[in-house]
């Protein structure tokens, strides 16, 4: 057998055994078309978990609290919020509740210093519609890491995107803490059942 056939049923061995894995490493690349969503799911549904606090201090104030697997939470306004029925929707937004501008705050570093240190019932902002203003809350106790101070400047986010460019605010929950306030929230199902969207 000269050097050239070695080579050559070498190469056929190679090529049998790619065969054998081939249909496993295929089903994992390549996944069923027909197994795949219609949609892809969103990045809030693909990297946080969703939660909800129905009628938060008072009738119709709900709100979201999206949770990453980090720990972080994601404080906004549900799409059944009472501001969103009023003609006109959200036209403003004011981050200025009681003692502080909560849009003043800058967090450094790893420890998060100057973080504020809130209540699940601390105000976050004011969102204004043409004849109402409304407070709304933190829903969880926890350190303030950032408000979204672009609704300042363009508080129709509130209206298009409520979900995800005009989230309100991001807050640091302690474990402990976040476990006490768990069982309080409605999970995505029991909000949609509840709410009926």
């Amino acid at each position: 057998m000269n050097e050239h056939s070695v080579d050559e049923t070498n190469n056929a061995q190679e090529q049998k055994e790619h065969e054998v894995e081939d249909p496993e490493l295929r089903r994992l690349l390549v996944p069923n078309p027909e197994d795949l969503p219609l949609t892809p799911p969103s990045s809030v549904e693909a990297n946080f978990v969703s939660y909800f606090a129905p009628d938060f201090m008072k009738p119709g104030h709900d709100q979201y609290i999206y949770r990453h697997a980090n720990g972080l939470c994601v404080i906004g306004l549900a799409p059944t919020h009472v501001a969103f029925k009023d003609e006109g929707g959200i036209t403003a937004i004011d981050f200025n509740v009681g003692k502080s501008d909560r849009s003043g705050i800058k967090v450094t570093g790893k420890r998060k210093k100057n973080a504020q240190h809130l209540e699940s019932n601390s105000a976050l902002c004011k969102v204004c519609s043409k004849d109402a203003t409304y407070i709304v809350r933190c829903c969880v106790k926890g350190s303030l890491l950032e408000v979204n101070d672009r609704l300042i400047k363009q508080p129709e986010l509130l209206n298009s995107a409520a979900d995800r460019e005009g989230y309100i605010a991001i807050i640091m929950p302690k474990p402990a803490d976040w476990l006490k306030i768990k069982d309080s929230l409605l999970g995505l199902e029991e909000y949609k059942k509840l709410r009926e969207v």
